[in-house]
């Protein structure tokens, strides 16, 4: 580039890299994978008057108010 030209910009402002075509076709591929998983992936459903606040057995015990106990 001369001193004179500016280098390309994308949308956010950052500079864009020139990829080879190989590069930018392993990265749509992986774009792609990311969007497939990200739609595959089944969210869990909200349980019904369940409790409230975070799993209670997420430490791999059961916690109740503050109290601990182990299964």
């Amino acid at each position: 580039m001369s001193g004179n030209e500016t280098p390309p910009v994308d949308g956010e402002g950052t500079e864009k890299k020139h990829l080879s075509p190989a590069a930018r076709r392993a990265l749509d591929e992986a774009e792609e994978r990311r969007l497939a998983q990200e739609a595959a992936a089944d969210p869990r459903p909200k349980e019904f008057l369940g409790r409230e606040g975070p799993e209670p057995t997420r430490y791999g015990d059961w916690e109740h108010k503050g109290l601990i106990s182990d299964f």
